[in-house]
């Protein structure tokens, strides 16, 4: 296998976008593009993590720190002892967490609340909300005193230190380190989050971009994706789109959706050398099966697709043409595109850019390429490196079952919509999935309690669901006769109705 740079990795002449590309890529994210910032790429926890226990240590006035799992062992105590330490001598510290990535954590916190932090916890189960687990805070960053701002896909647990002692390596992910004005995009994004939870933060405590001085030459985009605001979404389509020779991708979990994995395949057969980068043994079984299920799209239009054999790959990152990249903690799934928070930085830089090649061919070195072969059936191709243990080989019938129902919910979309052609080896795919039809139709007539109980369960949680949340609703007070929903002055409402709870335990 050849990983080789390709002569097309060749930078143009120039550093800046054409005005039209500059104002789509603006268009696209729902960011501007920011001058004058420094950005260094930080590779594993290994150089993340002491930068950030540095910033921390350092900190003089404030503390912002957004992070989808903090684990209870000796990485996430650490990691509360430093802000607890720094929030005792008076700096301001505020914390926010997932409750669906960190669970039952209060007893974790409680060093920092006592210390004198701030911690809240995004979307707590709720009764009124039976589906708001579907949306998550999945940010990873941390903004200290406005200078200095850190945006990653790592989470703060031991697993990404690993364990050398057993064997056990470091989970492989990426950081950026940022100084300059794009460091107060970054605090008013975890401004925006933190307001939706209770309190705002002060406008006299957060910085303005033009507020900032110049730190270097680099252009960013601060991505902050919200539900409403697909922001990643788009500009990596945009990307996708505009790519002319290179467009290298790795990702913890893709699940490709439509519309992405076509612009990646016009990409591919337009002549751009499309590779993407994914685990071969995941934490998450059944999302590898189902990535797995996707590949014979992406391979067909000549995308190289390969399989990281080391520990867990968590990175999400991209680089296009050598002159663009991407890191933070969007997935490639409908999950991270449509539904959570998420946070990326988009930075135009050739300088970026090279790294970020050099540390992708690097990676490379250490996977499996995964190709048709002659029946086209999906294989890997041995490149003398040792796959992981049988762990990571994704055999679990779950796992299996989530491929097998991916690739028949795919064949019969496609069957109903005509939006692409169907091939005689997906016949099989739908006469079971027409049998299964059949049987359910046959099984609701004969016995509907079987259908009408499970249905009959959830429609009345929704609903119970619903009426509670329009009695909330009804006991607002109205202001000047406009809605009930408090707006910015913008005219943007805050993150809608997130857990407004301290820390409990």
């Amino acid at each position: 296998m050849s990983v080789d740079t390709p002569a097309a990795t060749t930078p143009e002449t120039g550093r800046r976008l054409p005005p039209v590309a500059e104002q789509a890529v603006a268009r696209s994210s729902g960011a501007p593009m920011l001058a004058g910032n420094a950005v260094r790429v930080l590779r594993d926890a290994t150089e993340n993590y002491p930068a950030w226990l540095a910033a921390i240590r350092a900190a003089k006035r404030r503390i912002l720190f957004e992070n989808y799992i903090f684990a209870k062992d000796e990485v996430g105590r650490e990691f509360i002892a430093a802000l607890a330490s720094k929030a005792r001598e008076g700096v301001r510290v505020r914390l926010i967490y997932d409750w669906l990535g960190t669970p039952f954590a209060g007893r974790l916190f409680r060093p920092l609340t006592q210390a004198g932090g701030e911690v809240r916890c995004f979307n707590p189960p709720r009764l009124d909300n039976p589906l708001g687990w579907m949306s998550r805070d999945h940010r990873k960053s941390i903004v200290v005193d406005g200078e200095v701002a850190f945006v990653s896909g790592l989470c703060v647990s031991r697993r990404w230190v690993g364990n050398p002692a057993r064997g056990i390596e470091p989970w492989r992910d990426m950081g950026v380190e940022l100084r300059g004005p794009a460091v107060a995009e970054i605090e008013q994004a975890f401004a925006r989050v933190w307001r939706g939870m209770g309190a705002s933060i002060p406008d006299d405590e957060l910085v303005r971009a033009d507020g900032i001085a110049p730190a270097g030459n680099v252009e960013v985009t601060v991505v902050a994706t919200e539900p409403a605001a697909p922001g990643m979404y788009r500009l990596d389509q945009f990307i996708a789109t505009i790519a002319r020779r290179t467009l290298w991708l790795t990702d913890a979990y893709f699940v490709g959706m439509p519309a992405y994995v076509q612009a990646l395949r016009a990409a591919a057969a337009d002549g751009v050398d499309v590779r993407l980068l994914v685990p071969s043994a995941s934490d998450l079984l059944v999302v590898s099966a189902v990535s797995r299920a996707g590949y014979r799209p992406l391979l067909e239009a000549g995308v190289r697709l390969f399989e990281w054999n080391g520990s867990m790959l968590h990175a999400k990152t991209a680089v296009a043409d050598c002159r663009w990249s991407r890191v933070g903690s969007s997935n490639l799934n409908a999950s991270s595109f449509l539904a959570n928070y998420e946070l990326d930085i988009a930075v135009f830089d050739e300088g970026i850019a090279r790294q970020m090649e050099e540390i992708y061919l690097s990676d490379l070195e250490r996977a499996t390429e995964v190709v048709l072969n002659q029946r086209r059936r999906v294989r890997p191709v041995s490149t003398g490196v040792a796959h992981p243990p049988e762990r990571g080989r994704m055999r679990g019938s779950a796992s299996r079952a989530a491929a097998s129902a991916l690739r028949i919910g795919n064949t019969v979309g496609a069957a109903l919509t005509n939006r692409r052609v169907l091939g005689p080896s997906e016949a099989g795919l739908m006469a079971k999935a027409g049998a299964a039809l059949v049987v359910l139709a046959v099984l609701g007539v004969v016995w509907p309690e079987a259908v009408a109980v499970p249905v009959g369960i959830v429609a009345g949680w929704i609903g119970v669901a619903l009426m509670l949340r329009a009695w909330k609703l009804r006991r607002k007070p109205r202001t000047g006769g406009g809605p009930d929903v408090k707006r910015d002055e913008d005219g943007a409402s805050p993150a809608d109705e997130r857990g407004r709870v301290e820390i409990q335990d």
